[in-house]
């Protein structure tokens, strides 16, 4: 079951400050909704554990994150998916570009695609959807205030 969820977040922060935010672990580890580890594989892979809740549905799933198609300081893909046991895996990514509005203010735009299997699947795709677009919107505004609060 597949979906997509765009989106739009205005940062006030230059588009250099953002790009490295988007590449720093830390920082991607404070942004992910349930993120409970992330270990650096490599410049573009990392390692994540992630707990969510979805629906009735708590998991904990272990999988990868890589970082992918890089054109800095413009954009980049973010993909990563999870296996979480019996409750099945998911797996999604989001095109991330960067405008410049302004020499100190970037907007980032969002287009994700997510997909769930197993028993998480199974809840409809109302529910799936309403989640992952609550989740993906999570991220980038927790990503938001952390670059625009790191003076």
């Amino acid at each position: 079951m597949a979906m997509i969820i765009e989106g739009e977040e205005r940062i006030e922060a230059p588009v250099e400050k953002v790009w490295l935010a988007l590449n720093d672990p830390d920082v991607l580890k404070t942004c992910i909704p349930g993120c409970e580890s992330l270990e650096k594989k490599s410049d573009t892979e990392f390692e994540a554990t992630v707990s969510l809740k979805i629906g009735p549905i708590k998991a904990k799933f272990n999988g990868a994150v890589e970082l992918k198609n890089l054109n800095p300081p413009h954009s980049y893909t973010i993909a990563g998916e999870g296996k979480g046991g019996v409750a099945g895996f998911a797996k999604g990514s989001a095109e991330v570009t960067l405008a410049e509005d302004g020499p100190d203010t970037t907007i980032l735009i969002y287009k994700a695609s997510a997909d769930v299997g197993g028993k998480m699947a199974q809840l409809g795709s109302r529910l799936i959807q309403s989640s992952s677009k609550k989740l993906a919107g999570q991220f980038f505004s927790d990503f938001n205030e952390t670059v625009s609060n790191s003076g």
